[in-house]
């Protein structure tokens, strides 16, 4: 997931935070793909179960009890944009996931939402590379 992630970086996974809650938008999950269950991918959480999304280009619309009309989201942590238009309907136990280096990933554009029971966790910890160390690597909370 660069530039946040690098296929070298060592990390802590939090498997218990999503057992007793749900996961978040932004989160930085691990889980097993769906389209394999053997490999993991590392990606960011957009949009949560029940959820509607649109994108147009880098705009990526929300729409959801909240926001009918439509939220669009800040993504000011992304440094490419994307060449996407596409809708797409969440089922209620789906999250749909987007690699920061948007025009390289493989993600819920692709192979569509993420079940919740193929979370493994959200990273918690950098450990390597030792210059890199973080909590809660990508983390990433909009600001009011």
């Amino acid at each position: 997931m660069f530039p946040t992630f690098h296929n070298s970086d060592y990390l802590i996974v939090d498997e218990l935070s999503y057992r007793l809650g749900n996961p978040e938008r932004y989160d930085v999950v691990i889980f097993r793909y769906p389209g394999d269950t053997t490999k993991f991918f590392i990606k960011r959480i957009i949009a949560l179960p029940g959820e509607t999304i649109d994108i147009k280009g880098k705009d990526v619309t929300i729409i959801n009890k909240e926001n009918p009309n439509g939220l669009k989201l800040d993504q000011s942590f992304i440094n490419n944009e994307m060449n996407t238009t596409k809708h797409y309907e969440l089922k209620n136990d789906e999250y749909f996931v987007l690699g920061d280096n948007r025009n390289a990933s493989s993600d819920s554009r692709v192979w569509g939402g993420v079940p919740k029971k193929l979370l493994i966790g959200r990273a918690f910890m950098r450990l390597y590379p030792l210059n890199n160390i973080d909590y809660k690597p990508g983390d990433y909370k909009l600001t009011k």
